[in-house]
């Protein structure tokens, strides 16, 4: 992409309200902008961002055996009120009414939906298990909607709801997503942690999330440095504890001593979290609410045992500049960045930088190398900030010293600059990344 024929509306000031980096850069970088409160605008580059982390997700779940499907993100309100949960869900749960004064919901997960979807249509053990999910949009409508993306009202997420015959194959299918979910995150590029959680308003008998590890993050989490055990705080405090050890900050939580040991015998320790994906052992819970069986070996109906997994999308956007950036913006990870290149000329009626930059973009191009090539006719130093604002991987630097034949990389994560001989500039590029 060349830069003068993208839409990237950088900014120097961030909103009042954004008091989180990735919200902070996410606005100011071009990224999204603000629809009203907890709504937000994908623009094209944070739409790049979404698409790369969705097909990784995408990926990894078509991998381990799931199957893709796309539900209305408008539901009958009478599901919902089969399975129990209109009241539950309270506030959060956005009713609307149509002409005919037939109540639906704004979709929050789709339990009820997936149930209604394969009842009557799987029928028979010998049809089982099935694991089915989604990458659609969902609408809480949150209280005090904040943090940008973290916390909004209409947000991207993957749920996933798995059927099967038996407790023991439904646990089978739980550790599965687990590992699979292991899996998204490593790809992702993020330093992330399973805990043990609570499963509330989605019930079931247990559950686990996995929370990408960052100082803002709003969950408080006890994890252990020596083995891979980890919980809320929600599983092991009571509620009064809870919520003082949410409202300290990480280098408040620093200072406090844990008197419980972890069972391999090492200490544990306070860590911030951000959630970004919790799985669900369900049992029959919505299966024999809504009526949904099957035959089982003997010819006799029973309810599905399920489970259910989910994932934000949206919000791994802003998990992955919470756990990755700097003063001067974005540090996207390789998997995650919207261009993994950047040519900058310092002169643009520099005639042998020029050439020199449109070559390297050609061959970039040819490679199928996601690269941006910022041709404006700004100053050096504000393409600069630009670049490290947007947080590029890697920029290329054609400057004065393409005189001695020479050009530098700057690796945004570093902030090395290291000079190449213009004829080496493509094959290191294509090391690096």
């Amino acid at each position: 992409m060349r830069r003068s024929r993208s839409f990237i509306p950088t900014s120097k000031e961030a909103p009042s309200d954004a008091t989180l980096p990735s919200h902070q850069f996410l606005i100011r970088g071009g990224f999204i902008n603000s629809q009203g409160a907890g709504l937000y605008n994908f623009m094209p580059l944070g739409k790049i961002v979404l698409d790369k982390i969705r097909t990784i997700v995408k990926e990894e779940l078509d991998e381990a055996g799931c199957s893709e499907v796309q539900l209305s993100f408008v539901t009958p309100i009478g599901l919902w009120d089969r399975s129990g949960r209109s009241e539950t869900m309270g506030k959060e749960m956005l009713r609307i009414r149509d002409r005919h004064t037939n109540e639906f919901v704004l979709s929050p997960t789709n339990e009820e939906a997936m149930v209604e979807l394969v009842k009557n249509r799987v029928n028979s053990y010998k049809d089982l298990p099935v694991n089915l999910y989604q990458i659609n949009t969902k609408f809480r409508d949150e209280a005090r909607p904040r943090y940008g993306l973290l916390r909004g009202r209409e947000f991207l997420m993957k749920d996933g709801y798995s059927f099967h015959s038996c407790t023991e194959d439904m646990v089978r299918e739980f550790n599965l997503m687990e590992e699979t979910y292991k899996k998204i995150f490593t790809r992702l590029g993020l330093d992330f942690r399973v805990v043990e959680a609570d499963s509330g308003a989605i019930g079931g008998t247990g559950s686990k999330e996995f929370h990408v590890l960052a100082n803002s993050g709003e969950d408080t989490l006890v994890v252990c440095e020596e083995c891979d055990y980890g919980a809320n705080v929600e599983t092991i405090f009571d509620e009064e504890q809870v919520d003082a050890y949410n409202e300290k900050s990480y280098e408040e939580l620093r200072e406090l001593k844990i008197d419980k040991k972890c069972s391999c015998g090492a200490d544990l320790h306070f860590k911030k979290g951000i959630e970004v994906g919790h799985i669900f052992q369900l049992g029959t819970k919505y299966s024999a609410a809504l009526e949904a069986n099957f035959n089982d070996e003997n010819g006799k109906p029973r309810p599905f045992e399920m489970a259910t997994f989910g994932i934000g999308v949206s919000r791994l956007v802003a998990a992955v500049i919470e756990q990755n950036h700097d003063k001067d913006g974005c540090i996207w990870t390789k998997e995650t960045a919207p261009y993994l290149v950047n040519i900058i000329l310092s002169n643009i009626k520099d005639e042998e930088q020029v050439t020199l930059a449109e070559e390297l973009y050609l061959k970039f191009l040819g490679e199928d190398i996601e690269v941006m090539f910022d041709d404006r006719k700004d100053r050096f130093g504000f393409k600069m900030k630009d670049a490290e604002l947007i947080g590029y991987p890697y920029t290329v630097i054609i400057g004065k010293e393409l005189a001695n034949g020479l050009v530098q990389i700057y690796d945004r994560k570093t902030k090395e600059k290291t000079s190449v001989k213009a004829g080496d500039i493509f094959g290191k590029v294509m090391e690096l990344i």
